[in-house]
């Protein structure tokens, strides 16, 4: 089936199976392999994805139903080639990543409610992230990291104070 996606702001055609999951076409056909397969269940969270600017479960969403949505992957959010956005920096300086495999997940979903709500009260932000699972860090620091982010993505938008 040919299909066109709208990934990262550019239109990527595809020639796939309609059984085919979101997550396997952005993996193996397209080569961004940032969404990570875990559950294959939409319980993890290592797939997460935005489309429509809402976090959803790669995993769970076929290809083909992803046609004339806007689909944004980890890839998208660095500020440049090399480069980390200030939400994956607020990660690396909070340590809110180990293993990293769920460190994706977190920051597109962290991303989404930013947008949303600048300013989360921590409990937003527990809330926010509880579909999505880790395994290694306690989410201690990936609240920190998200609160972070807010400050600075509140702080990127002010005049510098002379």
């Amino acid at each position: 089936m040919k299909i066109s996606l709208d990934v990262n702001g550019q239109k990527r055609p595809l020639d796939i199976e309609p059984r085919v999951t979101l997550l396997d076409a952005l993996r193996d056909d397209l080569r961004l392999t940032g969404a990570h397969t875990g559950c294959e269940h939409g319980v993890c969270g290592a797939c997460t994805v935005l489309v429509d600017d809402a976090p959803a479960r790669s995993c769970l969403m076929f290809a083909v139903q992803a046609e004339g949505s806007k689909i944004t992957t980890i890839e998208a959010l660095a500020a440049g080639p090399g480069e980390l956005g200030i939400i994956q920096d607020a990660f690396c300086a909070t340590h809110g990543l180990q293993c990293g495999y769920c460190t994706p997940g977190m920051i597109l979903t962290a991303h989404a409610l930013l947008r949303d709500n600048p300013s989360p009260t921590r409990a937003e932000i527990v809330d926010a992230i509880s579909g999505n699972i880790c395994r290694c860090t306690g989410y201690g620091q990936i609240v920190e990291a998200i609160e972070l982010a807010a400050q600075r993505l509140r702080g990127a938008n002010l005049e510098a104070v002379r």
